[in-house]
């Protein structure tokens, strides 16, 4: 189970009792989760106002940050393509795996320095997020364009012989070349009609060379025939092939055209190549720290969500509890009976919608403790 609840409960006599309350209830008799402590170190406060504002704030950053998050990852599933099953283990935060990372939270002083305001640190996790989020598009961008072009090139020479390209499977020698008067046209024959095309293709039109017809290649369903022809007699062989269920394709030999078409193929098949090492190194570190940046602004909220509810001197308690899905509804119900005297109100309207401004409960449920879900399964599908 992949999803953490992120709450916060004021500190009683000290926050080490708080928490052994909070272990008491859910974990020692009764097994609901594994609980971890979570450190969000001492951040200046500011003014209510302030925190007011900062509350609606870094609501909006906490969603945009986790869509960049999961835009990074699903981006990832989609460049290693076959290798989807390896994605688990580059989505990583600081080298270890997702859970290691929260439960083992760590506020990164170098990155957000705490002697910064609030206002001041979550602007910083906006503009690296947001740079990440541009940096991806232009890349995403660029590398689709380039395997678009690829694939298209590879349906191109794949498929039926009705509508493959044929400049890999023909050779110079089954053609007749530079004649005034003679040309050979390319034709496909379904193979239940080869004794068909042999007793008919010199008679389909005048001026059909005798013995001409020679089988160049073979797929599961048809073979492609080349057949000498007078110039003049091919629309009449054209049409008259078609009446027998025989498909003629319009193809000229054209060695320059063909060796750039390979040419491109090689081209664009290397700088694939090239671009998909560093390109998987980009966003493996730009996933790590679009997370990490994701993480601590979830601890930011907390903080600010805390002072708002429990008030001054700071004071509280943040947890990290990550329940299985059986205990879930359990969970909350022993959760609200051990937090219910918080808020009086609360008791009347958990799991509503409501708007208390500043306290953005608007787009969540609303519990007498602060209370915020990290879900860490990230990717569309499952790997």
């Amino acid at each position: 189970m992949s999803e953490f609840w992120l709450i916060s409960a004021p500190g009683e006599k000290t926050c080490q009792q708080t928490w052994d309350t909070m272990m008491a209830a859910t974990t020692r008799n009764n097994n609901l989760s594994t609980n971890h402590k979570f450190n969000i170190p001492d951040l200046k406060v500011g003014t209510l106002d302030v925190l007011v504002g900062l509350s609606d704030e870094l609501a909006k950053l906490d969603s945009f940050v986790e869509g960049v998050v999961k835009k990074v990852a699903q981006y990832m599933a989609d460049v290693l393509e076959d290798s989807r099953d390896k994605v688990q283990e580059n989505l990583l935060a600081n080298g270890v795996d997702l859970v290691t990372y929260i439960t083992r939270f760590q506020w990164d002083m170098a990155k957000y320095p705490i002697k910064q305001s609030l206002k001041n640190i979550s602007e910083i996790i906006s503009k690296q997020v947001s740079q990440i989020d541009n940096d991806l598009k232009s890349r995403a961008s660029a590398y689709n364009n380039l395997k678009g072009n690829l694939q298209n090139l590879e349906r191109k020479n794949a498929g039926s012989l009705l509508t493959r390209s044929l400049a890999d499977i023909v050779k110079k020698e089954d053609f007749v070349l530079d004649s005034e008067y003679l040309i050979t046209q390319l034709v496909v024959v379904p193979k239940v009609a080869y004794t068909d095309w042999q007793k008919t293709y010199e008679t389909l039109a005048e001026m059909v060379v005798p013995r001409s017809s020679n089988l160049l290649f073979e797929d599961n369903d048809s073979g492609l025939f080349g057949v000498t022809l007078f110039r003049k007699a091919i629309d009449d062989f054209k049409h008259k092939a078609r009446e027998n269920k025989f498909t003629v394709r319009d193809f000229q030999y054209n060695e320059e055209e063909m060796k750039a078409d390979k040419e491109e193929m090689t081209r664009l098949s290397t700088d694939k190549k090239k671009q998909f090492g560093p390109l998987v190194r980009w966003l493996k570190v730009n996933f790590s720290e679009a997370f990490i940046a994701w993480i601590h602004i979830k601890a930011l909220r907390v903080f600010v969500e805390s002072v708002l509810r429990y008030g001054l001197p700071v004071n509280f308690q943040a947890m990290l509890l990550q329940p299985s899905k059986k205990t879930m509804k359990k969970l909350r119900e022993v959760l609200n009976d051990l937090y219910k005297h918080l808020d009086s109100s609360a008791a009347a309207i958990i799991d509503c919608a409501m708007d208390i401004p500043g306290l953005n409960l608007s787009q969540q449920e609303y519990y007498p403790y602060v209370y915020y879900k990290i879900d860490c399964n990230l990717l569309e599908f499952k790997v």
